[in-house]
Protein backbone atom coordinates (compact mmCIF):
# COMPACT_ATOMS: atom_id res chain seq x y z
CA UNK A 1 0.00 0.00 0.00
CA UNK A 2 1.09 3.45 -0.80
CA UNK A 3 0.24 6.84 0.93
CA UNK A 4 -1.49 9.01 -1.45
CA UNK A 5 -2.19 12.95 -0.60
CA UNK A 6 -5.15 14.59 -2.73
CA UNK A 7 -5.12 18.23 -2.75
CA UNK A 8 -7.37 21.30 -4.55
CA UNK A 9 -10.88 20.63 -2.64
CA UNK A 10 -12.51 23.84 -1.65
CA UNK A 11 -15.92 25.92 -1.87
CA UNK A 12 -17.13 26.76 -5.18
CA UNK A 13 -20.29 28.30 -6.87
CA UNK A 14 -22.71 25.95 -8.96
CA UNK A 15 -21.51 25.75 -12.40
CA UNK A 16 -17.51 26.23 -11.61
CA UNK A 17 -14.86 24.23 -11.81
CA UNK A 18 -12.56 22.95 -9.58
CA UNK A 19 -9.31 20.58 -10.15
CA UNK A 20 -8.17 17.54 -7.30
CA UNK A 21 -4.65 16.13 -7.61
CA UNK A 22 -3.39 13.27 -5.93
CA UNK A 23 -0.07 12.08 -5.77
CA UNK A 24 1.99 9.61 -3.38
CA UNK A 25 3.23 10.87 -0.27
CA UNK A 26 6.87 9.29 -0.69
CA UNK A 27 8.64 7.66 -3.40
CA UNK A 28 7.54 4.70 -3.41
CA UNK A 29 8.20 1.95 -5.73
CA UNK A 30 4.85 1.31 -7.37
CA UNK A 31 3.41 0.32 -10.04
CA UNK A 32 0.35 1.28 -10.40
CA UNK A 33 -2.10 -0.37 -12.84
CA UNK A 34 -5.15 1.84 -11.94
CA UNK A 35 -6.03 5.14 -10.06
CA UNK A 36 -9.35 6.48 -9.65
CA UNK A 37 -11.56 9.18 -7.65
CA UNK A 38 -14.34 8.32 -5.53
CA UNK A 39 -16.35 10.31 -3.49
CA UNK A 40 -18.34 10.18 -0.05
CA UNK A 41 -21.25 12.52 0.78
CA UNK A 42 -23.01 12.52 4.11
CA UNK A 43 -25.32 9.28 4.89
CA UNK A 44 -24.00 7.84 1.55
CA UNK A 45 -21.72 5.43 0.66
CA UNK A 46 -18.66 5.75 -1.07
CA UNK A 47 -18.86 5.66 -5.13
CA UNK A 48 -16.12 5.76 -7.83
CA UNK A 49 -16.55 8.95 -9.70
CA UNK A 50 -13.80 8.09 -12.68
CA UNK A 51 -10.75 5.71 -12.88
CA UNK A 52 -8.00 5.53 -15.23
CA UNK A 53 -5.81 2.42 -16.45
CA UNK A 54 -1.78 2.28 -17.73
CA UNK A 55 -3.46 1.73 -20.58
CA UNK A 56 -4.90 5.03 -20.71
CA UNK A 57 -8.68 3.27 -20.78
CA UNK A 58 -10.85 5.69 -18.48
CA UNK A 59 -14.14 5.32 -16.86
CA UNK A 60 -16.68 7.57 -15.63
CA UNK A 61 -19.85 7.20 -13.59
CA UNK A 62 -23.19 8.55 -15.25
CA UNK A 63 -23.23 11.53 -13.08
CA UNK A 64 -19.56 12.54 -13.83
CA UNK A 65 -19.67 12.08 -18.33
CA UNK A 66 -19.36 14.79 -20.02
CA UNK A 67 -18.83 16.84 -17.03
CA UNK A 68 -15.51 15.57 -15.34
CA UNK A 69 -12.67 13.97 -16.64
CA UNK A 70 -9.87 12.29 -15.48
CA UNK A 71 -5.85 12.08 -16.40
CA UNK A 72 -2.82 10.11 -14.90
CA UNK A 73 0.84 9.69 -15.34
CA UNK A 74 1.59 6.46 -13.91
CA UNK A 75 5.36 7.15 -14.18
CA UNK A 76 4.85 9.64 -11.24
CA UNK A 77 1.82 8.02 -9.83
CA UNK A 78 -0.06 11.32 -9.98
CA UNK A 79 -3.99 11.98 -10.79
CA UNK A 80 -6.12 14.81 -11.40
CA UNK A 81 -9.84 15.07 -11.55
CA UNK A 82 -10.93 18.38 -13.71
CA UNK A 83 -14.31 19.05 -12.59
CA UNK A 84 -16.80 21.31 -14.67
CA UNK A 85 -19.93 22.76 -14.38
CA UNK A 86 -20.30 21.68 -10.55
CA UNK A 87 -24.01 20.83 -8.84
CA UNK A 88 -24.24 21.03 -5.66
CA UNK A 89 -25.31 17.74 -5.49
CA UNK A 90 -21.50 16.95 -6.14
CA UNK A 91 -20.50 18.13 -2.89
CA UNK A 92 -19.19 15.03 -0.91
CA UNK A 93 -15.36 14.24 0.15
CA UNK A 94 -13.44 12.99 -2.96
CA UNK A 95 -11.01 10.05 -2.12
CA UNK A 96 -7.88 9.58 -4.60
CA UNK A 97 -7.17 5.72 -4.94
CA UNK A 98 -4.78 3.77 -6.26
CA UNK A 99 -4.43 0.03 -7.35
CA UNK A 100 -1.44 -2.10 -8.58
CA UNK A 101 -4.08 -4.46 -9.41
CA UNK A 102 -7.52 -4.28 -10.41
CA UNK A 103 -8.44 -3.85 -6.64
CA UNK A 104 -7.97 -0.44 -5.18
CA UNK A 105 -5.38 -0.92 -2.13
CA UNK A 106 -4.17 2.24 -1.42
CA UNK A 107 -5.87 5.43 -0.66
CA UNK A 108 -5.53 9.08 0.67
CA UNK A 109 -7.12 10.75 3.21
CA UNK A 110 -9.86 12.95 1.64
CA UNK A 111 -10.03 16.30 0.26
CA UNK A 112 -13.85 18.16 0.72
CA UNK A 113 -15.44 19.85 -2.53
CA UNK A 114 -18.36 21.87 -1.60
CA UNK A 115 -20.23 23.53 -4.27
CA UNK A 116 -23.20 26.07 -3.05
CA UNK A 117 -24.01 29.82 -3.65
Amino acid sequence: QVHLVESGGGLVQPGGSLTLSCAAASKNIVNFYVMAWYRQAPGKQRDLVASIFSTNFTTYSDSAKGRFSISGDFAKNTVSLQMNSLKSEDTAVYYCGGGSGPAIDSWGQGTQVTVSS
